[in-house]
Parts: C-alpha cells; sequence; structure tokens
C-alpha cells in the first residue's frame, strides 16, 4: 500500500530537505520504491539526488501549470530515488494557479497516475504557507514537522498546526499528522532537550525517535550534491536509517510509531 508524507515547515534552516532526502535514500535502501516530490523553487532536494536545477527544461512547474504528464518529467538516481525535480519556473505557480478551482488538488491529481508505482512519495513543501504547501498537505496522507533544536524554533508550529486542521477539514480530512522530529540535536546540552520538551507539551505534538544529531556531515553531502547516506557511516546517516527502519514498521507491518522522551 502506497503512502504519501508531506514534510512541512514554513521555517526555513530546520533541515526539512535533508529529511526527505536523507529519509528517501533510507527507504530506497531497504528495497522500496520511493518517489520524491521537489515543490522547493531553489530546487536543493533535486540537487541533493545529483541534478542540476538549473540544466532542467521541464519540472514540476510543467506537471502542476500545463497538461505535461509527471511521469514524462521523473529522474532517477544513483541511490535507487526517482525524482520529480524543482526549478526556479516554480517561484510563479502560486501566480499561474491562484486564479483556478480546485487550485490545492493540483499536485495531488498529477500523483494519482504514479501511485500505485512507488511503496512511499515524500513531498518535500518549500519553507511557506503558500499554494505550494497546501497542495502538498492535501495529496499526502500525513505530514512530518522537522522542528530545529534552538530558541524560538516553536515559532510558527503553531500556524503550521492551524494550517494542518485547516486542510483536514476542507481539502483532506484523512490528513494525519506523525508528529515533530527533532533536528540539528545535542543530546550534550540541556537546551536541546527543553526545546523539545516545550513543543511537546505547548502543542500535545509527538516528537518521533530518533532526534536527528547535529554534524557538519549534511552540509558536506548537499554540498557534493548527494544524500548523507552516500558517504561513509556517520551518526545523521544511522539516525535517518532508524527513523526510516520506524516509520516502515509503522507503515507497513501496523508497529507503533517509536516517539522521543526528553529527559529534562
Amino acid at each position: 500500500m502506497t503512502t504519501i508524507l508531506a514534510v512541512a515547515n514554513q521555517k526555513g534552516g530546520v533541515a526539512k530537505t535533508t529529511t526527505v532526502a536523507s529519509l528517501a535514500a533510507a527507504l530506497g535502501a531497504q528495497g522500496r520504491a520511493v518517489l520524491v516530490v521537489d515543490l522547493d523553487p531553489q530546487g536543493c532536494l533535486t540537487f541533493s539526488f545529483g541534478h542540476n536545477p538549473d540544466r532542467l527544461e521541464e519540472s514540476v512547474y510543467d506537471v502542476l501549470t500545463t497538461e505535461k504528464h509527471a511521469k514524462e518529467v521523473l529522474l532517477e538516481t544513483s541511490e535507487g530515488v526517482t525524482v520529480l525535480p524543482a526549478t526556479i519556473d516554480l517561484a510563479g505557480a502560486d501566480a499561474v494557479l491562484l486564479m483556478r478551482p480546485g487550485r490545492e488538488f493540483a499536485l495531488k491529481r498529477a500523483l494519482a497516475p504514479l501511485r500505485d508505482q512507488y511503496d512511499v512519495i515524500i513531498i518535500d513543501c518549500p519553507p511557506s504557507l503558500g499554494i505550494m504547501t497546501l497542495n502538498g498537505l492535501t495529496a499526502a496522507d500525513s505530514v512530518l514537522i522537522p522542528l530545529q533544536c534552538e530558541t524560538l524554533a516553536h515559532r510558527g508550529v503553531g500556524q503550521l498546526l492551524r494550517t494542518v486542521r485547516e486542510v483536514q477539514q476542507i481539502t483532506n480530512p484523512d490528513l494525519q499528522l506523525l508528529g515533530a522530529l527533532p533536528t540539528l540535536y545535542d543530546a550534550r546540552t540541556t537546551h536541546s532537550r527543553d526545546v523539545v520538551a516545550d513543543v511537546s507539551d505547548r502543542y500535545d505534538l509527538p516528537v518521533l525517535a530518533p532526534p536527528i544529531p547535529r554534524t557538519v556531515r549534511f552540509a558536506e553531502a548537499s554540498a557534493s550534491g548527494a544524500t548523507v547516506l552516500a558517504g561513509r557511516k556517520n551518526k545523521g546517516a544511522v539516525a535517518y536509517r532508524q527513523l526510516a527502519e520506524n516509520l516502515a514498521g509503522y507503515w507497513w507491518e501496523g508497529k507503533e510509531l517509536a516517539t522521543f522522551a526528553a529527559e529534562v
């Protein structure tokens, strides 16, 4: 059974794209058929899988705004993950879709013919609460919120949760909120644990395990056009592999979703 996961947070710099790329690569390494959808005009997810967005002639923009079929735009990668890529053209998609009826359903319609071909589809939503993010949430079965374990990280979480509730009420009543994923986590500090505990208590939000540690390997991988799992073993890759195992057990084996309890 195919599951579609949206990864969303309107705050930038929370390791959202890193989470999508690393989780997809880890699930692919399990033998799962994985499709990732890049909804960010910056195209960082597309670049993370070895494709230069500046050299692509077609992208998800064409799929959402014209009659182009998604299967005509898909790109394969060295890590076995299929990409529906983004280019800077996507920055104009909101304006094009704004006056169209059912604009929030554009991505859902585009993915419908592909759904049975993949075990999981992961959507990288842009750092905003615009039409692209609404499309991602409307198309998804569940949503995951990467949460930076730093001061004021919770700012905006309430607004995002309100958006999720509105989507549940209007365009996608079956959307499930999986919870928050702690990123840039430093287990040596009480501050990281305090941030996780604060968000969990303030919003009654499940916090998934394991927390993703802060490591320079993520930046190095992004700069090289690869995911962190493509390089040598490191603590970031280990954490994302564990997250992939937890989600796979939850989605396909009926296991309880592992959560993280901060010790404060």
